[in-house]
């Protein structure tokens, strides 16, 4: 049976990073974007990697263009963006697919691990309900990631033990990230 340490990941440059490289590591796996209403993320997560990152967490981030197209600019563009306004320190890998026939094979494993939960409450999760409703009547049936900043939380062993809609306070995230630690 497969786990989180048979995947890797493409980085910018065309080469590979295998996960097994994290062994040992709490990661926090997110799909990105630069020009989504959930960008603001970055901040929270560049500081919980500040904070966290001796600790022993990884953020991974794969930024992906396909939610409404809100990452269109190339790898280095992205890397540009995120260390200008948001003086990322973590690493940035390929823009890839989360979704779909493309779909990284490390995200076809996440989202067999965890799946879509639901938004939660407030007008930032009913929105999105709204939003996907129009886009998928079955969203809530299916694994699949539903927009930008959806976030997976490994432990140490390598389970997959939190899925986290990009409508999931931050700050829960992060104690669900210490907690780990």
């Amino acid at each position: 049976m497969a786990t989180i340490y048979d995947y890797t990941l493409p980085k910018p440059d065309g080469s590979e990073v295998s996960m097994a490289d994290f062994k040992g590591k709490v990661m926090l796996i997110v799909n990105t974007a630069t020009g989504c209403g959930f960008t603001p993320h970055y901040k929270p997560l560049e500081e919980m990697y500040e904070k966290y990152h001796g600790q022993g967490l990884e953020i991974i981030d794969v930024p992906c263009n396909q939610f409404a197209g809100q990452t269109p600019g190339t790898d280095e563009e992205i890397h540009e963006f995120c260390q200008l306004k948001y003086n990322t320190r973590f690493p940035q890998y390929k823009k890839s697919e989360v979704n779909g026939e493309g779909a990284l094979p490390l995200y076809k494993y996440l989202k067999s691990q965890k799946s879509f939960e639901g938004f939660g409450k407030g007008p930032t999760a009913l929105m999105m309900s709204a939003m996907l409703t129009k886009i998928d009547k079955d969203y809530k049936n299916n694994p699949e990631i539903k927009w930008n900043f959806t976030k997976f939380l490994v432990d140490r062993d390598g389970n997959v033990v939190a899925r986290f809609e990009p409508t999931h306070d931050m700050k829960d995230v992060e104690k669900q990230v210490a907690a780990l630690l």
